[in-house]
């Protein structure tokens, strides 16, 4: 399956509670957003000091009422910052997956072409053990730092 394909079908699966909630993050996770709570809270200080007159005054000093609704607002955003988390993540896990398929592809294509190589060079008589040599010695290499990435972390991904 071709990437955009693949991105074009995770856009497909992503419900509206995902839309919402990535909105929500992405508003949240902006200048605008600190613009607006300053200008709320300085408002609502201003207001509930009794600056403009004890008659505004709703949620007099230490602000009950403000600090219940900032929490309450908290507990929701950090909901939607893990609702799109977690979406991403899966996103992430998709990419990699499709990242180890292409490797595990180019591999057996350079396997292929390796051996077209060798078999050109066997009969144009071009000596390439060298190569040969070096190309093992990537191999094992690599298969050091497999194993240990896998003491480090218990697994290979």
């Amino acid at each position: 399956m071709p990437i955009k394909d693949l991105y074009r079908e995770f856009g497909k699966v992503r419900t509206i509670e995902d839309k919402v909630a990535d909105k929500i993050t992405e508003f949240a996770g902006s200048m605008k957003f600190v613009y607006v709570h300053s200008l709320w809270f300085a408002l609502w200080a201003v207001l509930n000091l009794g600056l403009f007159g004890i008659g505004f005054v709703f949620d007099e000093y230490p602000f009950g009422l403000l600090t219940m609704i900032v929490s309450l607002e908290a507990i929701f955003l950090s909901t939607f910052v893990m609702i799109s988390q977690n979406r991403q993540a899966k996103a992430s896990e998709i990419r990699s997956q499709l990242d180890f398929e292409t490797d595990v592809k180019a591999e057996k294509e350079i396997e292929i072409i390796m051996e077209t190589l060798r078999r050109i060079a066997q009969k144009t008589g071009v000596e390439i053990d060298d190569l040969v040599k070096e190309i093992r010695r990537l191999h094992r290499e690599e298969e050091k730092f497999l194993e240990k990435e896998k003491s480090f972390d218990g697994k290979v991904e």
